[in-house]
Order: C-alpha cells, then sequence, then structure tokens
C-alpha cells in the first residue's frame, strides 16, 4: 500500500487564521524568555554596582546606547504582558472570560493595560530623572 506524502496528516497552519489567543499564547512564550535575558541584564547591573563605580559606569553607558535603550524597552514591555497574561490566565482558573467574546475581550484588556503600564512606568522614569537634573540645577550639586 502506498502512502500519499504529499499532503498534511492533519489540518497544518495553512488552513487556520491566526487568532487573538492563538497570539497572546505564542507571545506569552516569547515574553519568557525575554524576561530571563532581560533579567540577565539586571544581573549584569547588580554585579556591576558591587564592582564599583567604574563597571556600573560602563553598564550605564551601555544603557544610554540605542540598543541597550530597546532592551530595557523591551524588558519592560515582556515584564508587564507576561504579568498581565498571568492574570488572564488565574482569572481563566476561575471560570471567567471562557466563552470566546470573554477571551477576546480579556485579551484586548491584557494588551492595553500592557501598553499603559510600560507608558506609566517610563514616563515615571523620565519624569523623576527631570526632577532630580532640575532640583540639582536649582538647588546646587
Amino acid at each position: 500500500m502506498a502512502q500519499n506524502t504529499q499532503r498534511p496528516l492533519s489540518p497544518h497552519l495553512q488552513v487556520y487564521r491566526p487568532q487573538l489567543t492563538t497570539v497572546m499564547s505564542i507571545l506569552h512564550r516569547f515574553c519568557g524568555a525575554a524576561l530571563a535575558i532581560g533579567t540577565l541584564m539586571v544581573m549584569w547591573m547588580l554585579v556591576a554596582a558591587a564592582l564599583g563605580e567604574g563597571a556600573y559606569n560602563v553598564f550605564i553607558w551601555f544603557c544610554g546606547t540605542w540598543l541597550g535603550a530597546l532592551m530595557l524597552l523591551g524588558w519592560s514591555v515582556a515584564l508587564f504582558y507576561h504579568m498581565c497574561n498571568g492574570v488572564r490566565h488565574l482569572l481563566w482558573d476561575t471560570g471567567r472570560f471562557l466563552s470566546i467574546k470573554g477571551a477576546y475581550r480579556a485579551g484586548y484588556i491584557v494588551m492595553a493595560a500592557t501598553v499603559l503600564l510600560t507608558w506609566l512606568a517610563w514616563g515615571g522614569a523620565y519624569m523623576f530623572q527631570l526632577v532630580t537634573f532640575y532640583s540639582g540645577v536649582i538647588n546646587g550639586p
């Protein structure tokens, strides 16, 4: 009996349209990996701070480059997305948002909360930077 190897054994990616829940599940896993890489950066900061001013200044210099800033932004987005999506999963465990409409609503809430929390964190850091800079200028070193 010859077997036809030209067709897939089950429906494949070409058959299914990506759904919000599918994309969010993949992003959740991707963000988990990004958090692991970002945690290495946090460890670098802690070790550099322990080693002294010179090592810490190298870390600060790297964070000021476009790559360092992009990595910090990506890490913060991954952190907030992973956290919000984890809360969504906890709500699912209690039996909430299990309908298709509810799952989509919760998904959109997760995305909006991720953007809002990232914006608040970076905006807060920027405002803190401005306040400390101008308080140093006004009050002196």
